[in-house]
């Protein structure tokens, strides 16, 4: 029972941050499946079993606040499914670690780039003007096979991608990521179900993550709807960057990694600090005072 509810707070926090930010409940999930002793292979496969459940709690509480585009999930999340299928089948022939470093590098980067431009410079409404499916299908079938293949990254890899276009909102970026991934999450499950049909899978596990993300999921979906557009864009960036240090710090052996996680940190928190005083200025000038005038 101790083990079950560990899992399943686990799977709780892990929905709760994937839900608010588009991200991580694969890497979060994962990283806590691997640390209790499971093979790569057996994370990965009880991740999206209950990413299956989590997925459709997450896809129908933002479809009920609004945050979906369905236009995006459908055509991210098909060419998705297909990566996903192709990911989960080559697991155990394909090693991923290699490649991690400059993926990483390449998702730090994106990441940097959408907290500067949200904490900086603001999206404008004539800006928003959607995806092409030319970036959208390649995207999808890139994120949905990284995402089988490294036991997540439908959301690190999809969300800041999208994000960076600067084309749709924040908050339509994360629930359509969030939709959409209940296609790669059952096409994913498919492809493990099918080559790890002699492995011991513990339902136990892939419950435990199920309830906890199943109750965070509309917690975290309203969150999404209340807080501003640039909050999220700048709290996305910075849980990429950080995200993607810590595997960049472990790969190259990099020296004195606290002082590194510090400044990120502290750069991050900068600029949430600079986002929050922006929203709340911009705010007070939108309010008219008696006279009709704006304020401030």
């Amino acid at each position: 029972m101790q083990t079950f509810l560990i899992f399943a707070l686990g799977g709780f926090i892990a929905q709760l941050v994937d839900g608010s930010l588009g991200m991580a409940y694969g890497v979060t999930s994962t990283t806590i499946l691997l640390t209790a002793g499971l093979s790569p292979a057996l994370a990965s496969a009880s991740v999206h079993l209950a990413e299956i459940g989590t997925s459709v709690a997450s896809g129908v509480s933002h479809w009920r606040f609004g945050n979906v585009d369905w236009k995006v999930v459908l055509q991210l999340g098909v060419p998705g499914a297909v990566g996903a299928f192709l990911g989960a089948t080559a697991l155990s022939n394909i090693s991923t670690e290699a490649a991690e470093p400059w993926m990483s590098t390449i998702l730090l980067v994106l990441g940097a780039y959408v907290l500067l431009r949200f904490a900086l410079r603001p999206l404008r409404k004539r800006q928003l003007t959607g995806v092409s499916p030319k970036l959208l299908a390649p995207l999808g079938l890139v994120a949905g096979f990284v995402d089988a293949t490294g036991g997540g990254g439908w959301g690190p890899v999809s969300t800041p991608t999208l994000l960076s276009t600067g084309k749709v909102e924040p908050r339509k970026i994360v629930g359509s990521v969030d939709t959409s991934e209940f296609l790669v999450a059952m096409a994913a499950s498919v492809g493990f179900l099918t080559s790890l049909a002699g492995e011991p899978l513990s339902w136990m596990t892939v419950g435990a993550l199920l309830v906890g993300g199943v109750v965070a999921a509309p917690l975290a979906a309203y969150l999404v709807r209340i807080v501003p557009m640039r909050m999220i864009g700048v709290g996305a960036g910075g849980l990429i960057v950080l995200t993607n240090a810590r595997t960049l710090i472990k790969a190259f052996e990099l020296p004195a990694p606290s002082v590194i996680y510090a400044v990120i940190v502290l750069a991050w928190v900068a600029a949430l600090v600079v986002t929050v005083r922006q929203i709340v200025r911009d705010r007070r000038e939108e309010v008219p005072d008696e006279a009709g005038e704006p304020v401030g």
